[in-house]
């Protein structure tokens, strides 16, 4: 054999090597526990149904999911800090339409990442309604007395959000534009369960809140639930209405999905499809959503979450550049 073919033979048996132990390691896939970064404190919505798919994934993936709440700037803190993190599958994005479906993008002029470029969802895993609450001192029982009551008092009726550009705060401006231009005093807080807090103290008069959030305090008797914000009266809390009952054709979902970095590797994309679509099959995860007023979602592609994410997000985008809401 000559000294060329000896090179050439051994060229070609490194490279086998380096392939073989590539697929080893993606095979391997996780072989230490996985960050799962949710961009809302403890206790809020999105932390809520962040941890219950993570519980369902770590069983899927014999690892362990460790929730990282990281605050701020309507999800853009996380997003900004998935998107800088290796390529490697082992930090997660728990995300939804403001930081994978554009909103943020509308909302904030330097958000610190471009989402169609360094971002890419896994999978939708849920959605959820939000409930508009009042503190019970307010004189209204229904969803009509309350914008009533707001149109008769503008500019003095404070209500809470989990942030500025929070769905929950966007559904509010919402509702307030589909009644007719209303206004009112926005108080965005930083933890949203300290929003809640307020509420029942009265310190703040209303807010519009996802229901997994709510659940803990539906029977509180220093608020008053008066409409869910989906297209159908929630199992959870069927004697509510929905805001449709009173404005025709209002519906005002938050979805929730898992994003990477978008420069992660293809099998890692898919383990962690599969994960999570096996995760949403098993009655306990279901459950576990529905019992705490969310919607699981139906086994997905990353394709077919992307669509949907975009889809809603353009809706809640139209809505910032129509209110001209920006947060430098």
């Amino acid at each position: 054999m000559t000294s060329a073919a000896l090179i050439g033979r051994r060229t070609a048996l490194a490279l086998v090597a380096v392939l073989a132990g590539r697929r080893i390691a993606q095979a391997a896939y996780p072989d230490r526990p996985v960050r799962l970064v949710i961009p809302y404190g403890g206790g809020g919505q999105t932390d809520i149904v962040s941890r219950l798919i993570g519980d369902g994934m770590a069983q899927r993936l014999g690892q362990a999911v460790l929730p990282d709440n990281r605050l701020g700037a309507a999800g853009d803190v996380a997003a900004e800090l998935v998107s800088r993190a290796p390529a490697d599958g082992y930090t997660i994005l728990s995300g939804s339409t403001g930081t994978l479906g554009g909103v943020n993008a509308a909302l904030y002029r330097n958000p610190g990442y471009d989402w169609q470029h360094d971002l890419m969802p896994v999978g939708l895993f849920c959605t959820a309604q939000n409930v508009v609450l009042v503190h019970a001192s307010l004189p209204v029982r229904t969803l009509a007395e309350f914008l009533d009551y707001v149109r008769a008092h503008p500019d003095s009726v404070p209500y809470a959000s989990s942030g500025i550009g929070a769905t929950t705060h966007l559904s509010m401006e919402m509702l307030l534009e589909q009644a007719g231009g209303l206004r009112m005093i926005h108080v965005p807080y930083r933890q949203s369960t300290q929003g809640m807090t307020d509420l029942l103290a009265g310190r703040v008069k209303a807010r519009c809140l996802g229901l997994p959030e709510a659940e803990p305090v539906k029977t509180d008797p220093n608020i008053r639930a008066l409409a869910v914000t989906g297209a159908a009266r929630s199992p959870q809390w069927p004697e509510v209405p929905t805001v449709a009952e009173t404005l025709l054709g209002f519906e005002a979902v938050n979805a929730f999905a898992l994003g990477l970095p978008a420069r992660t590797p293809t099998e890692i994309v898919e383990r962690l499809s599969t994960a999570l679509n096996a995760a949403l099959a098993t009655e306990a995860v279901r459950a576990g959503f529905l019992r705490v007023g969310a919607d699981p979602a139906e086994a997905n592609t990353p394709e077919e979450a992307a669509a949907f994410l975009r889809r809603r997000g353009e809706r809640w985008a139209a809505l910032i550049r129509r209110l001209e809401i920006v947060v430098q």
